[in-house]
């Protein structure tokens, strides 16, 4: 089943899931900051994704800016990284779509769309 990570004030999230809901698309929807991803479930959903790691980090969110990331990132390791975005679910790019063969952080209406077309 299709599962999206997203925050219940994300303006994007509330976006993204009216998108779903229009398209007929049934998911579980689980909260980002209190249902946060594992480093393990990182790790797997970002080989899934064939992503650059950077791309799940919530880049605009307030702990981005405050912790100056966008600095310290190249300098971190990936266990580094891996840890840090486990370590607190506002630090994951969302919402955070994760269907049986994709995964995508940030909400692309093209993407989903292809992501998702065997199910519209």
């Amino acid at each position: 089943m299709t599962k999206v990570y997203c925050y219940s004030k994300c303006s994007t999230c509330k976006k993204a899931l009216a998108w779903l809901d229009a398209q007929g698309i049934k998911y579980e929807l689980l909260d980002i900051k209190d249902q946060h991803p594992d480093e393990e479930t990182l790790r797997q959903l970002h080989k899934k994704s064939g992503l650059p790691l950077k791309r799940f980090f919530n880049t605009s969110g307030i702990l981005y800016r405050e912790m100056e990331l966008s600095k310290k990132l190249p300098d971190m390791s990936e266990d580094q990284q891996f840890a840090l975005l486990a370590s607190d679910g506002m630090m994951v790019k969302r919402p955070l779509l994760i269907t049986d063969t994709a995964v995508f952080p940030g909400f692309r209406e093209a993407e989903w769309k292809e992501a998702l077309k065997q199910e519209l």
